[in-house]
């Protein structure tokens, strides 16, 4: 293989498995084989990594003036206003919450860590008015994030953001709620079609007394648990929740449906059940190591494949990730990120439903396409349109007309700052406009993106003309 291939392949594994990477990056990794590359990406950060925005403090103090207004329906106008206080506390800092994950996303020297922390983030959607739940949630997918996936679903299983979400607060003996234990096996570990519905139903009975206390920690309710035997899989005894997870996880379906999310989520829209297969066998024969499966899949030839490159629409996460990341941008009034996530249609720690954002070509209507295309010129361009190249005819007309009317550049809603020096300081001197465009976009450059660069003098003005092209939100 040469050079160039590689350093292709280099790219492709890191805008899949990461959020892009350097131009200075790529130069020095296109030298090395790709299983450096890949295992440079599966090192384990040294210190755990996590998110911090709501301590432990505030949210015990926020516990403890909920407790002393008491569940009674009936309120003074001083515990109203108290009440809605801890209200608005608390969505200002679940604001907060998402706006620091897209920071570290944008600055992690960890970036598959991260990548596969948003995975599990879709795969074990999840809600939680507390904040403090929804860190604690999203610190334990990216602690797990590439270990094994017993413990992650073992811990997300035991957490109480799920276990609010999921109703399993009600899950007593007697009164058993099904809710839990229905997703458990439909969207996190077997798919339809791998379990009856009196296997929801004794599930659900081994699952009662899974709680937690005050404090945010897990606990075991003796009192409520159901101790009398089920029959689960065509298996009886007196089953609680642990062991349910082990007999789940005793399926080679499980090894199947996870590895297919991720070919989904990491290779094609459409799976390619050869490549599942020979995913899920690995998996399932190392003990559902996830970074074990992530080599292999890294590693395979088909990964690099023609049909599995510049194929993805990239998720409004990694969009407004990866122009952060290239482009060391800083948002000055990052509350902006909150509005883009949604009308993009990814708010973070806010999916549609349990079963996550569909994905997919489900990221991009006309409106949509319009936004994502127009986000770059913003946030790099202080939101003017400035390219020195061939325009489309729909722009050239409002082009000729600011000119004519000598507009002042407007300064964007956005107000944002891109690091611009720092971005062309990583690249060559002598690169050609050609080769920026090459570099930046996933899908082969073609005439049409030729003739709109070429014209270019600045290789500023090449990026944010390249940036605001549909083939841009490919990677």
């Amino acid at each position: 293989m040469n050079r160039n291939e590689n350093s292709a392949n280099i790219k492709h594994l890191y805008n899949r498995a990461g959020f892009g990477i350097s131009y200075d990056r790529l130069h020095q990794l296109s030298r090395k084989k790709i299983s450096k590359a890949v295992a440079g990406l599966l090192e384990k950060p040294a210190v755990a990594d996590k998110l911090t925005t709501v301590s432990q403090e505030e949210f015990q103090q926020q516990q403890m003036a909920l407790a002393s207004l008491g569940a009674k329906k009936d309120f003074t106008p001083e515990e109203k206003q108290q009440r809605q206080e801890i209200t608005r506390i608390q969505n200002e800092k679940s604001r907060q919450l998402n706006i620091d994950w897209l920071h570290k996303m944008a600055a992690t020297a960890n970036p598959l860590q991260e990548k596969m922390t948003l995975f599990w983030h879709g795969h074990f959607a999840c809600r939680s008015n507390n904040p403090y739940f929804a860190q604690q949630l999203n610190n334990i997918q990216r602690q797990h994030a590439l270990g094994n996936f017993k413990t992650l679903l073992m811990e997300v299983s035991k957490s109480p953001a799920m276990l609010q979400y999921l109703n399993n607060q009600q899950n007593r003996k007697g009164r058993p709620n099904e809710n839990f234990a229905r997703e458990l096996m439909e969207l996190f570990t077997l798919g339809r079609d791998n379990y009856t519905e009196k296997d929801v139903k004794e599930s659900a009975r081994s699952f009662t007394g899974w709680t937690y206390d005050k404090e945010g920690n897990f606990q075991f309710n003796q009192k409520v648990h159901d101790e009398q035997e089920k029959t689960f899989f065509g298996q009886s005894g007196k089953f609680d929740g642990e062991a349910i997870i082990d007999m789940i996880l005793a399926k080679p379906a499980t090894a199947s449906f996870i590895c297919r999310k991720l070919y989904i989520f990491f290779v094609n829209d459409t799976p390619d059940e050869a490549h599942v297969k020979e995913l899920a066998g690995h998996f399932y024969e190392q003990q559902y190591d996830l970074s074990a499966v992530m080599k292999k899949m890294f590693s395979a030839d088909w990964f690099y494949a023609k049909e599995n490159t510049g194929n993805k629409i990239k998720s409004p996460a990694e969009f407004l990730t990866g122009l952060s990341r290239e482009f060391y941008v800083t948002y000055n009034k990052p509350q902006v990120l909150i509005q883009l996530q949604t009308s993009l249609g990814q708010y973070l720690f806010n999916p549609p439903n349990v079963a996550g954002w569909p994905g997919g070509k489900n990221w991009i209507d006309s409106s949509s396409l319009m936004l994502r295309m127009k986000i770059p010129s913003l946030v790099l361009n202080d939101g003017v349109l400035d390219f020195d190249g061939k325009a489309d005819p729909e722009d050239e007309a409002l082009i000729a007309l600011n000119r004519r009317v000598k507009l002042k550049p407007l300064k964007s809603y956005v107000d944002a700052t891109a690091d611009w020096d720092k971005f062309l300081a990583s690249l060559p001197k002598s690169l050609k406009q050609t080769e920026l465009a090459a570099f930046l976009l996933a899908p082969a450059i073609d005439k049409k993106i030729t003739d709109i660069i070429m014209a270019n003098t600045h290789l500023k003005n090449t990026a944010i003309a390249v940036t605001s092209m549909p083939e841009y939100q490919l990677c």
